[in-house]
């Protein structure tokens, strides 16, 4: 008997050895095992929630960029009310081209301002327009002037969240230029475009719901 139970433990042993690991595999984000085997003996780490805003909130349901919030829209150059003393009435837009800002003037001493981008060196311009149409997710057909020097570029693009014009564009007078979307959010604030006025999607279309056709636009060096 006392040979037996050296043998039994020996073989149980050699058992144990020889079976085959358990294998499973690891949630990538929660780091926890997907077996439900072993999922019961691993105790799940408390996860804590956290209320994210969500950029564009100003967007209606139906715009694209609602039911894609993962797409950044949110300017680095906060939207917000300032101080204004300028000579131009309530309902005015006036573009500051240097400072990269665009005010639309409430009255009362007090003015939105948004971060905009401007066109980059030689083509800058200067003058007073008005919004004479307005259009959510516009098509964008590229003028004949960028097209001599992007012959690359599409003739036409459908509007949508691809689309260079981004969520509304606000056409000035009868010129080639837009205070529009975008989408490169990156770029406000600097100076890279062909003469258009740029904005975030999320500020664009808060000033759209202020500015009306017929809006004087000024436009300032």
């Amino acid at each position: 008997m006392r040979r037996i139970v050296p043998a039994l433990i020996g073989l149980l042993g050699a058992a144990a050895c020889a079976a085959p690991a358990l294998s499973y595999e690891i949630d990538p984000l929660t780091r926890q095992p997907l077996n439900d085997a072993l999922s019961v003996r691993v105790r799940p780490q408390a996860v804590e929630t956290v209320a994210v805003p969500v950029a564009n909130a100003s967007l209606n349901p139906a715009d694209p960029l609602s039911a894609d919030a993962a797409v950044p829209q949110m300017s680095a150059i906060p939207r917000e009310t300032v101080a204004y003393n300028g000579p131009y009435g309530a309902g005015t837009i006036v573009v500051s081209t240097a400072e990269r800002r665009l005010y639309y003037v409430l009255g009362g001493g007090q003015a939105l301002r948004y971060g905009v981008g401007v066109g980059r060196p030689g083509f800058t311009w200067g003058g007073v327009q008005t919004i004479t149409m307005k259009r959510e997710w516009p098509d964008w057909r590229p003028p004949s002037t960028m097209l001599k020097r992007r012959p690359d570029l599409p003739r036409y693009m459908k509007g949508g969240l691809e689309n260079p014009l981004g969520a509304r564009a606000m056409y000035l007078g009868g010129s080639i230029y837009r205070i529009h979307g975008s989408n490169e959010p990156e770029t406000i604030g600097t100076a890279v475009s062909s003469g258009c006025i740029r904005m975030t999607n999320d500020d664009v279309t808060d000033l759209y719901t202020h500015a009306k056709v017929g809006t004087k636009v000024v436009v300032q060096r």
